[in-house]
């Protein structure tokens, strides 16, 4: 499994100016009016991750696999969306599909690129978008509690569940505050998800900065950061403009420019790292000669439920799992040296698999 990111905002904040650059193609139409985005553009992009390449190399492997991350474009939110303004009812609905908000927010100045609010305040945009969002979510809300009033009669335990799960959100974003506010029983988890409150979802705030405070930011995106700090949430630095940039380079080339810039690494690579630590995501790998693969989990997960990433007859028919940490298969420089040095492991059902172990699943089928 990989996760669906929607990268959402108000129009001209540079969210298709990313998208194309994180899924290098020209599919979403970047240009300077709203609503240049209608359907919602799709792309799925290789997670980067260096230590797959290293276990290939090591075991030889002739094909390498990266676990995928799905990016939706949805085209720019402009207040009212949630009574229909824009294109605003089409647009929530792509967004209750996506398992995380990366919300795109413009911390640059350009004269060039007109604002929809006429200003230039990262933080106002941010709290209209969560605006129209809670209020389609109080909407939707209201209208399933009528729904379900006929329900409760019955006694039906679900709908009891969700006849207080949905009272619960409503309370919260009647103080103004967002339904991912609420603090739900592990035992609640699976029904909350399943009502798909748009606030709800995990956000990610991306400030989109110019070329030279890529680096570093700048005070729009330090204000960001403190409102993320406040909620919560997490924020990441990134300027578009660059991303574009760099995914017309090679490999090498992109390594250079990205020197020169003083960046580390590729703001897909931190907004990956971002977006996995606001899920909870869990990475682990199957390495062997043919090929070597990565597969993303949930934190938290045992064997089983992990085998059944790769098919679902490996959780049916789960017997162990041969276990190397990564860091013990790289130090053997292979699993034969792991073995030598008493750091190959069998697991069996109530193992929790834990971040970058490589693993082979025995099983009866």
């Amino acid at each position: 499994m990989g996760f669906k990111m929607g990268i959402v905002g108000l129009p001209n904040v540079g969210k298709s100016t990313l998208f194309n650059a994180l899924t290098r193609t020209a599919a979403a139409q970047a240009a300077n009016f709203p609503f240049c985005t209608i359907e919602p553009n799709v792309g799925e992009v290789a997670v980067p991750d260096a230590r797959l390449d290293k276990l290939a190399a090591i075991a030889g492997s002739k094909q390498i696999i990266p676990t995928r991350m799905t990016f939706v474009d949805i085209a720019g939110l402009v207040r009212g969306a949630s009574k229909g303004e824009g294109l605003g009812n089409q647009f929530l609905a792509n967004i209750r599909e996506c398992d995380a908000i990366a919300h795109v927010l413009r911390c640059f100045e350009d004269g060039d690129i007109t604002h929809v609010e006429g200003r230039i305040d990262p933080v106002a945009d941010a709290e209209t978008i969560e605006t129209e969002l809670m209020l389609a979510d109080m909407e939707s809300i209201e209208r399933r509690l009528t729904n379900l009033a006929k329900k409760l009669r019955g006694g039906d335990q679900e709908t009891l569940d969700q006849d207080r799960l949905l009272k619960a959100a409503l309370a919260a974003l009647n103080e103004g505050k967002p339904a991912r506010t609420v603090k739900v029983d592990a035992d609640d988890e699976r029904l909350w998800r399943m009502l798909q409150l748009l606030t709800a979802k995990p956000v990610l705030y991306v400030c989109n900065v110019e070329e030279s405070c890529a680096a570093n930011g700048n005070s729009q995106s330090d204000r960001v950061a403190a409102m993320a700090r406040a909620q919560g949430a997490a924020s990441v630095v990134i300027s578009a403009r660059i991303e574009e940039e760099i995914s017309q380079l090679s490999d090498e080339e992109a390594t250079m420019f990205l020197e020169e810039m003083g960046l580390h690494e590729a703001g897909l690579d931190r907004l990956i790292k971002a977006g996995y630590a606001l899920l909870g995501l869990r990475t682990y790998f199957t390495v062997g000669p043919k090929e070597a693969r990565a597969w993303t989990i949930e934190a938290g997960w045992l064997a089983p439920r992990a085998a059944g990433v790769i098919h679902g007859d490996f959780e049916k028919g789960f017997i162990r799992s041969e276990t190397i940490a990564y860091d013990d298969y790289i130090a053997g420089n292979g699993e034969a040296g792991a073995k030598e040095a008493g750091k190959f492991r069998v697991e069996g059902k109530t193992y929790e698999v834990k971040d970058g172990d490589v693993l082979h699943f025995l099983f009866s089928g």
